[in-house]
């Protein structure tokens, strides 16, 4: 039984591309890697991929954060501060799941991030729901990135 962890998407899945993994014995997250080069401008944004999905278990999500190290040297910051994704997104109808880190360069200079270099780290979270909340209708997740709530 797979209660939590990370596979690849299809489209990578004969890419050689690194798994995340924890680094010390202590450590909460999970190392996320880039798994295509990029490369940014001063002020600029773009959407990372990272070769992966995520499975857990229904009441748990993963969440992103920018490893301390691209923060500080490389001026890199994550577009929405913390990346949150929720247990259904996990092979979902549009992107498979697919784990994309939202980055801007805050600095000065152009930033280049190469294929396989740690950017990102996932902590495996559980959550909890207020009184009534399963008394509400929810709507099951139909699409990728930014689709709860669309129409």
């Amino acid at each position: 039984m797979k209660l939590r962890g990370f596979e690849k998407v299809s489209a990578y899945k004969d890419a050689d591309i690194v798994m995340p993994v924890r680094k010390t014995e202590t450590s909460a997250g999970y190392d996320i890697c880039l798994a295509e080069t990029v490369e940014l401008a001063p002020g600029q944004s773009v959407m990372a991929a990272t070769g992966l999905k995520a499975y857990m278990q229904p009441d748990e999500f993963l969440s992103i954060h920018i490893r301390s190290s691209m923060g500080i040297k490389k001026h890199l910051r994550l577009l929405n501060s913390v990346g949150i994704v929720d247990s259904d997104y996990y092979d979902n109808p549009d992107n498979e799941g697919h784990i994309m880190i939202a980055l801007e360069n805050m600095g000065a200079e152009p930033v280049r991030i190469a294929r396989g270099e740690r950017v990102a780290q996932g902590i495996f979270l559980r959550y909890l729901t207020t009184d009534g909340d399963g008394e509400t209708v929810k709507e099951k997740r139909s699409g990728g990135f930014g689709s709860t709530g669309r129409k």
